[in-house]
């Protein structure tokens, strides 16, 4: 039996869409737009989301209204799992007052990348957040870890395997139930995806590992299919292709959400999601932040929607 054939045919969909969709967006969008973004993906079948950041307003003002947006996806919600990132011990008391079961924790596999995003090395960021998840973990919070430039670094260039490893062993050492490997620069292909992902897989089980495919060259698809075919069963995407990266320049957004769904629903694979609600959802917040759209399946699907 091959690996990909050896799990249960499902796939879990963590959108990202309404926090690393939107915290780069130089035009604010009010809490309003991202609470209905929130209850339309909701509505369209997203179980997990992630809603919003609490980190400092002067750095990341897109998610200075997090609060609020968190406060009101609570009332939306019966079993779907809301999540913020939580960069610190004050965003983790943040977390706490607004009843999150989940956060998640940023760290990278590139020391230069590392630097220029939290003004750190690897190993610090990991001492701030370790109280962060020991914490979490005695108060009944779930903890995901994003390791970022998992192929490449926009300083660096390509990233060895055995660097990824280390980062995301450490992360499930520490506590996080789950970790998230990201293209930041969109630069991966197939191969590289086949190398790296052989690699985790030889020492962690598929089960903790999540794929986390930016689209700047056009291959984040291809290389989620790859991912599949070895075993990951756990991908971050965004709706209508939201999201960038201001200290990787060039890099597109992430994954459209809806382009992983029309390419697992092919496959036979469930994700609960109800793909024309989601291209409707696409289309309109494409339309709400005055994007060019970049998902396929949007584009092929929205006539319908445009006319309305």
């Amino acid at each position: 039996m091959t690996r990909a054939n050896s799990r249960v045919n499902t796939v879990k969909i963590v959108e990202v869409g309404p926090r690393d969709g939107l915290q780069n967006e130089s035009k604010l969008i009010p809490a309003d737009i991202k609470i209905e973004l929130i209850q339309r993906l909701i509505s369209a079948g997203v179980h997990f989301i992630e809603a919003g950041a609490f980190v400092s307003p002067k750095w990341v003002p897109q998610m200075a209204d997090s609060d609020q947006v968190i406060q009101a996806a609570h009332k939306l919600i019966s079993d779907q799992v809301i999540s913020a990132l939580v960069p610190n011990m004050q965003g983790y008391t943040q977390a706490q007052k607004n009843q999150l079961k989940e956060i998640a924790v940023f760290t990278a596999a590139s020391e230069s990348f590392t630097h220029n995003n939290i003004n750190a090395t690897i190993t610090q960021s990991m001492e701030r957040f370790t109280p962060i998840v020991q914490q979490a973990l005695k108060d009944d919070v779930r903890v995901r870890g994003y390791v970022s430039c998992a192929v490449h670094c926009p300083y660096e260039g390509f990233i060895q395997p055995q660097a990824v490893l280390e980062v995301a062993r450490n992360l499930l050492q520490i506590g996080c139930y789950e970790v998230s490997i990201g293209d930041t620069t969109g630069q991966a292909t197939p191969s590289h995806i086949q190398l790296l992902f052989e690699h985790l897989l030889e020492h962690i089980p598929a089960q903790h590992l999540a794929g986390h495919f930016h689209d700047t060259y056009g291959l984040a698809l291809a290389n989620v299919y790859q991912a599949w075919q070895q075993g990951i069963r756990i991908f971050d995407t965004a709706v209508g292709g939201l999201g960038g990266c201001p200290y990787s320049p060039g890099a597109s957004g992430n994954l459209a959400t809806e382009d992983i769904v029309f390419l697992l629903d092919g496959l036979g694979v469930n994700t609960g999601i109800n793909l024309p609600q989601l291209v409707e959802t696409a289309c309109w917040i494409s339309d709400i932040t005055a994007k060019q759209q970049r998902s396929k399946v949007c584009l092929a699907l929205a006539a319908p929607y445009n006319k309305q």
